[in-house]
């Protein structure tokens, strides 16, 4: 399985949040930390980016969304 990583301008037009947004939802939990491509330079997994947008789309609460977020984290330690 292969996986795209969108960096930050193709995550913020997916979502359309603002990147002070995304930062404040990465700390509350209700958003997926990026991951690290080299020195400087972040990205998030795509599919993470659409399990989310689905999420919100469906109506789930914040607590539910940040249990999607705890578990998307949960899955990334696992295929590591």
């Amino acid at each position: 399985m292969s996986f795209a990583i969108l960096r930050l301008p193709s995550v913020k037009a997916l979502t359309g949040l603002s990147r002070s947004t995304i930062y404040l939802r990465i700390s509350d939990g209700s958003f997926p930390k990026p991951v690290s491509l080299g020195a400087r330079a972040v990205g998030w997994p795509e599919h993470e980016v659409a399990a989310l947008n689905a999420a919100r789309v469906a109506g789930k609460s914040n607590m539910e969304v940040c249990k999607l977020v705890a578990e998307l984290a949960a899955s990334r330690v696992a295929a590591a």
